[in-house]
């Protein structure tokens, strides 16, 4: 199997549809979420909106580049996540993650293979691999924190309903 084609299963089982490393993937996790408990804040942690929108920024700004477009993304905005007001809000976030996830796996995919070891826009950057790769350990990250925020949630509602 190729390279670019193992790359592109391995972003989407972190974030759409696997279960083998983590047990879960970003979909289930976020599948059951409301607009509530992804604004809620828990300690002086990100909310799960946030990472959300942080995990999307990045894919969104990397793919603008698969597709040959520019780098226009910047760390500083990748946590300036617009107001959500309504859970349509929220949905349409989760949608746009989708379609960009998807779009990124395809790219890689149909990436030729002398491709991954090309510079990526800089050459501080590193090549298309690091940043392909990148990409999934980010995505790992965050779907580690969102997890135990969404468990640190739930068990603290729980616990409040109890009493």
């Amino acid at each position: 199997m190729k390279s670019s084609v193992q790359l592109a299963n391995r972003f989407r089982e972190v974030i759409l549809d696997g279960k083998w490393i983590a047990n879960t993937n970003l979909r289930d996790q976020l599948s059951d979420m409301t607009l509530e408990e992804a604004l809620t804040k828990v300690g002086n942690l990100n909310t799960i909106a946030s990472l959300t929108f942080h995990i999307n920024y990045y894919i969104s700004g990397v793919l603008n580049v698969l597709e040959g477009g520019d780098l226009e993304i910047r760390d500083k905005y990748s946590f300036d996540i617009p107001t959500m007001k309504s859970e349509e809000d929220w949905s349409e976030l989760i949608h746009k993650l989708w379609i960009n996830a998807e779009g990124f796996a395809g790219q890689v995919e149909c990436m030729p293979e002398e491709r991954l070891d090309e510079v990526f826009v800089d050459k501080k950057y590193g090549d298309y691999r690091r940043n392909i790769e990148g990409m999934i350990e980010h995505s790992y990250y965050h779907l580690g924190q969102i997890t135990l925020i969404k468990k640190l949630l739930r068990n603290n509602i729980a616990a409040k309903e109890a009493y």
